[in-house]
């Protein structure tokens, strides 16, 4: 996707919205067969829920990946308490954006802020995230800035204690590229609330 310019891209995907419980959700067909949803919350506009989907090679449909937000625990897994367990205690990156910047919490990690060390690495476009006493490294990309073609800026970079939270400053690129997105977006004739409810009842 990255030799086409991202918002061209985005342009010529299919898109069904459907406004849902507080949501604006958004599909995205590309293509190429990959697909990309998208919730936004109604009253901020904030991306709340990003993920994708490829084919495999067969042409079936794949598991969706998540980009942005907390990834749902299936019913199946939830049956095995062991394996809940682990994954309780492990420390896991979530990616929850705002408006005006990227943003990633670390949960299961309670140390103090000095034993972390967070550092933009351009040359590999990644972002590496790890602890002096070595019992968490990270190493991770944006792919908001990858498909944009966007470089890395680590003064665009901070680490807060609180939630273990790492800040990436959005550019002003990122920011009128989203701006005019959402225009679009609200745009789009969707399904609303009521017609899912009258479905559901």
């Amino acid at each position: 996707m990255a030799s086409q310019n991202w918002i061209d891209i985005l342009e010529s995907a299919k898109k069904t919205a459907l406004i849902h419980d507080g949501k604006r959700k958004i599909h995205y067909l590309f293509t190429d067969g990959k697909e990309m949803a998208e919730e936004y919350d109604l009253r901020t506009d904030e991306l709340i829920v990003r993920k994708w989907r490829h084919k495999s090679t067969l042409g079936a449909h794949g598991q969706w990946q998540q980009e942005v937000g907390e990834t749902l625990v299936s019913p199946v897994t939830s049956l095995d308490a062991d394996l809940i367990k682990e994954n309780c205690s492990n420390p896991v990156l979530v990616r929850k954006d705002t408006k005006t910047s990227f943003q990633w919490r670390i949960r299961n990690l309670p140390y103090p802020k000095e034993v972390f060390h967070v550092s933009v690495q351009p040359s590999e476009r990644c972002i590496v995230i790890k602890t002096s006493n070595k019992k968490y490294y990270k190493k991770f990309n944006i792919p908001d800035l990858d498909r944009s073609q966007l470089p890395l800026d680590s003064s665009a970079l901070s680490f807060t204690h609180a939630n273990n939270t790492l800040i990436y400053k959005k550019s002003n690129e990122i920011l009128t590229l989203e701006q005019n997105l959402m225009k679009e977006l609200k745009k789009l004739k969707g399904s609303s609330e009521e017609n899912v409810d009258c479905k559901t009842q």
